[in-house]
């Protein structure tokens, strides 16, 4: 049987909770053993970082929360979703010279690449949606 261990987390859909939802994904990956300070956690924390952002920023007053969730299976690695009610999928948003944002999926896809992850976008039930992101485990299996 593999071993899994999940944590999820409900937040307003406000500024100030992109810093909450960053902290609850690094402290939780850390606790299921990835180093602290290591490069894997600032993915995490990045991923969950422009996920977050988005959910607030990009779901125009329809999403009054959102919510992280973290699954890790050794089998099968680390998957990450942030899910919000707004039904629009994440969309590129053509990146102009001056512009100070549009960039949060590009930022994302880039470290799921380079994590030999993989994105996929679910709809919920209730109308809304999960990016996803599924990355393999580099921390050492513990008991």
């Amino acid at each position: 049987m593999a071993d899994i261990r999940e944590a999820s987390v409900t937040l307003p859909s406000d500024p100030a909770s992109v810093a909450a939802a960053r902290r609850f994904a690094a402290d939780v990956v850390s606790e299921w053993g990835l180093p602290a300070g290591g490069d894997p956690v600032h993915t995490v924390r990045l991923i969950v970082s422009e996920l977050a952002t988005n959910a607030v920023q990009h779901t125009f007053g329809q999403s009054p929360t959102f919510t992280v969730d973290l699954a890790l299976e050794r089998d099968d690695g680390l998957r990450i979703g942030v899910t919000d009610s707004h039904p629009r999928r994440p969309q590129r948003l053509p990146a102009a010279v001056r512009q100070d944002n549009g960039r949060g999926m590009a930022i994302v896809r880039s470290l799921t690449a380079e994590g030999r992850g993989r994105l996929t976008v679910t709809p919920t039930p209730q109308g809304g949606k999960t990016v996803w992101i599924a990355l393999p485990w580099a921390a050492p299996a513990h008991s």
